[in-house]
């Protein structure tokens, strides 16, 4: 063989080592991505199906379907925290038609999988797991049906997931302080704050019975409690009966609430607790993040707190994309003061 023949072979053989390089990198990232969508029970179209598409028409083997399966459906977050049934049905059904549709060997721990959750009676609750950036999961007992006894409270919204991710980029508002949420939900906010953010204290609040026996399930159930640190409380909390003793009492440093501005309604109690707030002798910082699906309800919230004598600033700039939800939602986060 010539150096000239020579030099294009090795040529040959970088760019081909180089091009798998970037095949296993993109696979490992698609791994992960089925694994976040997964757990978080995303919309099935939301998944990366063309790449699994493209592997299985060019490769012939279901290997990386077996791999998917490891991330999700057989990983040990799923046989403790496991999503609906009726969810992991779609999802295996979904990956057998793909698996059929590209001419492949039958994969047996595929049907063996599907085996075990078909004809099995599905609940009215689920579990979604929000996988942090250090590697740990926020694990979530929530409600299958968005709207549930009487409330909205027993799910996680948009807005939640927004702040959780603005938390993780600014950590330094809550190390070290007392944080109080209002109308904490099914937990993710305050949770995350909690695991990757170090507060002090945090107290979680909500006023629903059904929304703070759930609060309090998954906040014992992602391991927290008085006895651990941070300290945690679940207090229930009338936006119309709390006074300004139980707020110093609590004393945030920090008050944050996530889509509590849908329901006109309420929102007048909810300003006069800001109001209250604000008073407080440890002039807390309070940040309010609102996924705006009614313009009117939000604009009317703002005029509200003009009213009130509480100004507010718009937090822009972008925060990094950790969970998945639909990020053409209209979120928008602001700061209150005096």
């Amino acid at each position: 063989m010539g150096k000239q023949e020579v030099n294009r072979h090795t040529l040959k053989m970088g760019h081909s080592e180089e091009t798998s390089d970037e095949i296993r990198v993109k696979k490992m990232d698609i791994l992960k991505d089925f694994q976040v969508l997964f757990f978080s029970m995303s919309r099935l179209p939301s998944f990366p199906w063309t790449f699994l598409e493209k592997d299985l028409q060019s490769n012939k083997s279901t290997e990386f379907i077996s791999d998917i399966l490891k991330q999700t459906c057989l990983h040990s977050l799923c046989r403790k925290f496991p999503p609906s049934l009726r969810y992991r049905r779609l999802f295996l059904s979904e990956l057998i038609r793909r698996q059929e549709a590209a001419g492949c060997e039958p994969l047996d721990e595929l049907y063996d999988a599907l085996a075990e959750v078909v004809g099995a009676e599905d609940s009215t609750e689920c579990y979604k797991s929000y996988l942090l950036p250090c590697g740990d999961a926020v694990s979530l007992l929530e409600n299958v049906a968005l709207i549930s006894e009487g409330t909205t409270g027993l799910v996680t919204w948009e807005a939640a997931l927004y702040l959780a991710e603005w938390a993780l980029d600014h950590k330094q508002a809550f190390t070290g302080r007392t944080v109080l949420e209002l109308g904490s939900g099914v937990g993710l906010t305050g949770i995350t704050v909690c695991r990757s953010c170090s507060p002090n204290r945090f107290v979680f609040s909500d006023c629903h019975p059904s929304v703070l026996q759930k609060l309090r399930a998954n906040v014992q159930l992602n391991g927290l409690s008085e006895q651990t640190s941070p300290t945690v409380r679940v207090e229930e909390l009338d936006w119309t009966g709390v006074t300004e003793e139980q707020l110093k009492e609590i004393g945030a440093d920090t008050v944050i609430a996530a889509d509590v501005v849908y329901d006109p309604d309420i929102v007048g109690s909810l300003v006069k607790l800001l109001s209250r707030i604000l008073r407080c002798s440890s002039s807390p910082e309070v940040l309010i993040c609102s996924t705006i699906r009614n313009p009117d309800t939000y604009s009317g919230f703002k005029q509200q707190l003009g009213n009130a004598g509480i100004s507010h600033d718009v937090i822009t700039g972008p925060v990094s994309h950790v969970f998945p939800y639909n990020r053409l939602s209209s979120i928008e986060m602001i700061k209150l003061y005096r």
